[in-house]
């Protein structure tokens, strides 16, 4: 069972207020979390999580997060605008783009950004068209399957980022002959893994590369960006990740295989979107309508547009149906939004409590990946954003799209 973060007596009025469906954030289990992770890796002299900003680009979410002393990391030039306007100084922002052209590399140079660079091509490129900075990080990908002791956990061989092995070496001894002293690498291999081990396992890998690059090229290696992928039990009777065990065993690898390397003060960077958000945001949506035919079907006022994991991948988000947390799931329903798409479904032969119109369901684990990939299919409008505040009260922290937001960028002759 997973218990909501808000209660039907705090909701009433949030919903009264806002209107529904709305995303809501939990400010306490926030905070709470960012300084778990940042005690986890606390060991690390000059650790820094780079938060995922495509995970929830919402400025007040991420100035929380710069607050307790996150970076971010961006993937495209709007976002870096974002990390820009929020006040993140270059240090503290990560590029991590791919396809990039080359106006995005000049705006990430000129804010003072790290570069994560994609693929060997776009070194000449880079250099062609902004100069190669001092600093740069490469990105990693070993190609195959990436296993762990309990199964795959993801296919690197199919995944479009990243240099091969080879050129990596290549492309550091590249970069040092254009003038970088510093560099940085990055990867990725497996995305919301429920295991303590990923990251662990993803770190040997790293920082045994981190060694024999230096070995082979001489690179001064700066820091090492784990990126993201420790998950989130989305379902209720997954295990929750521990934060601190998983940075117990990077110390680990980070001991036996950096620090007899004499490459002890390589800092360590991380990008845990989902594992930091995602379980303090939910979307709020009233029940409104039922449907009897050949399945029970209940709309709410909600739709993918408002949260498109379930439409897009299949993906379970749990429900709480606010005021019967403890009475009998005894009723099957599709719950669906209002899109003239089948697939515009939030649950499929869901077990909830018998629902009646006016019922507020609390969809889980909505914080990261939520709102930001919403969408205006069928002229659908974002909902507002809501921050509950530690202290109880509420804080708006994007308003609703409305239909003049909509029709802004048309042209009517």
């Amino acid at each position: 069972m997973k218990t909501p973060f808000v209660t039907k007596a705090q909701m009433e009025p949030i919903l009264a207020e806002y209107g529904s469906p709305l995303h809501i954030y939990d400010e306490k289990g926030i905070r709470e979390n960012a300084r778990a992770m940042k005690d986890a890796f606390a060991w690390n002299t000059g650790f820094r999580e780079f938060f995922a900003v495509k995970a929830t680009p919402t400025p007040g979410i991420l100035q929380i997060l710069q607050e307790e002393g996150f970076g971010v990391d961006c993937a495209s030039i709007t976002e870096l605008m974002l990390a820009k306007k929020c006040g993140f100084p270059g240090e503290y922002v990560m590029f991590s783009s791919n396809n990039t052209p080359h106006e995005e590399y000049q705006y990430a140079r000129d804010m003072g950004a790290t570069i994560n660079l994609d693929d060997f091509t776009h070194i000449d490129y880079l250099n062609e068209h902004c100069g190669i900075p001092e600093t740069i990080s490469c990105r990693y990908n070993p190609g195959g399957m990436f296993e762990l002791a309990n199964g795959v956990m993801d296919n690197p061989g199919d995944a479009k980022y990243g240099f091969t092995r080879p050129q990596m070496a290549e492309g550091f001894q590249k970069l040092m002959a254009l003038g970088v002293k510093r560099f940085g690498i990055h990867s990725f291999l497996a995305s919301n893994t429920i295991s303590n081990e990923y990251y662990p396992a993803l770190a040997r890998i790293l920082f045994q590369l981190a060694v024999d690059l230096k070995n082979e090229t001489g690179a001064e290696i700066d820091f090492i960006n784990l990126s993201g992928g420790v998950g989130i039990p989305y379902r209720p009777e997954q295990e929750k990740n521990d934060i601190a065990v998983i940075g117990a065993g990077v110390r680990q690898a980070f001991e036996e295989i950096l620090v007899p390397a004499g490459m002890g003060d390589v800092r360590l960077f991380t990008e845990l979107g989902r594992f930091i958000l995602g379980p303090y945001g939910a979307l709020a949506t009233t029940v409104r309508h039922f449907k009897h035919i050949h399945k029970e079907y209940a709309g709410v006022d909600a739709c993918a547009a408002n949260l498109m994991r379930p439409a897009m991948y299949g993906a379970y988000h749990h429900m709480t149906v606010l005021g019967k947390e403890h009475a009998p799931c005894d009723h099957m329903y599709d719950v669906v939004g209002s899109l003239c798409e089948n697939n515009d479904k939030f649950a499929i032969d869901r077990m909830l409590p018998e629902l009646e119109t006016g019922d507020v369901i609390v969809i889980h684990d909505a914080g990261a990946h939520g709102a930001s990939m919403g969408y205006n299919y069928n002229g659908k409008l974002h909902c507002p954003e809501v921050l509950l505040r530690e202290d109880g009260g509420t804080k708006l922290l994007r308003r609703a799209q409305t239909a003049e937001d909509y029709f802004a960028t048309m042209i009517f002759d």
